[in-house]
């Protein structure tokens, strides 16, 4: 019997993950369907219920419904608790239980781009969602320095505060913009919305360390403000967050069918597809 999936959201018609799941799928010999689901915005829960009593076997989620899944259920693993959001549903015998693999993607792209989080100094721009969906993952990733920098300092604060029990190490620092180029870093990861609104965070100079990466979130828009600002300040590298979006959905496909796809080919077949970072 053919399993069936879907990413779920509002809107979706505009989501990459149908190909990106449909490729591993391919690859991967796996007898499975994959689809966008349109939920009303009062009826995700109505529509997950729907879906499951249909022999759903897994959803993603994205906006605006992953804080809503979070609440879905209470088996969670533990980056999805701590983030406090799920964009992985996996159905079992006992309903749903929920991950993130938002953070696990990021770690695996940069990883992939040959800038690994270990040892490194990070910086981390924002303290909204989907600052909260990577810090403990760049921390297990062995991350020698977190700097959680935020527009509103104590918003990072807090965020620091709340992953402080798996701080072990004592590397997570926060604070705000002034405060970002205390010490140069190997990787500046842009997690703030203002790329969608072609801005950049004022940060000061002397932030890029010598074969930095800037690393920003958003992805499909070419050059944003903040990769050109991290070129002209002294980034050696940017890439954007195509890959993080194809490894995020790996991630979610092992969980649900137990092998972990090829992630390089389908990059190489949605980076020909997308705007250039030159």
């Amino acid at each position: 019997m053919t399993d069936r999936y879907a990413v779920i959201g509002h809107p979706i018609a505009h989501s990459k993950s149908p190909a990106i799941h449909a490729a591993f799928a391919a690859q991967t010999a796996q007898d499975m369907t994959y689809e966008a689901l349109l939920a009303p915005l009062d009826g995700f829960v109505e529509t997950v219920a729907r879906f499951r009593e249909q022999g759903g076997r897994g959803l993603n989620v994205t906006v605006p419904f992953k804080e809503e899944a979070w609440r879905l259920t209470d088996r969670l693993s533990e980056r999805a608790r701590l983030a406090g959001a799920v964009n992985t549903l996996v159905v079992d015998g006992h309903g749903f239980s929920g991950d993130n693999t938002d953070g696990a993607g990021l770690v695996r792209d940069l990883e992939f781009l040959g800038c690994h989080p270990a040892g490194a100094r990070v910086m981390l721009l924002g303290a909204g969602g989907a600052a909260r969906g990577v810090v403990l993952p760049l921390l297990e990733a062995g991350a020698a320095r977190l700097f959680i920098a935020n527009r509103t300092p104590d918003r990072a604060r807090a965020l620091q505060a709340h992953f402080a029990g798996h701080d072990a190490r004592g590397v997570l620092r926060a604070g705000g913009w002034e405060d970002a180029a205390s010490t140069p870093c190997d990787i500046v990861i842009n997690a703030t919305s203002a790329s969608l609104s072609d801005e950049a965070p004022p940060l000061p100079a002397g932030l890029y360390a010598p074969d930095s990466l800037a690393y920003d979130m958003v992805y499909g828009r070419g050059l944003t403000a903040f990769l050109a600002q991290a070129r002209a300040q002294g980034a050696a590298r940017v890439a954007d967050g195509l890959g993080m979006l194809v490894e995020q959905a790996a991630e979610a496909f092992a969980l649900w069918r137990g092998v972990r796809p090829d992630t390089a080919p389908v990059r190489a077949q949605l980076r020909a597809a997308t705007p250039s970072l030159a």
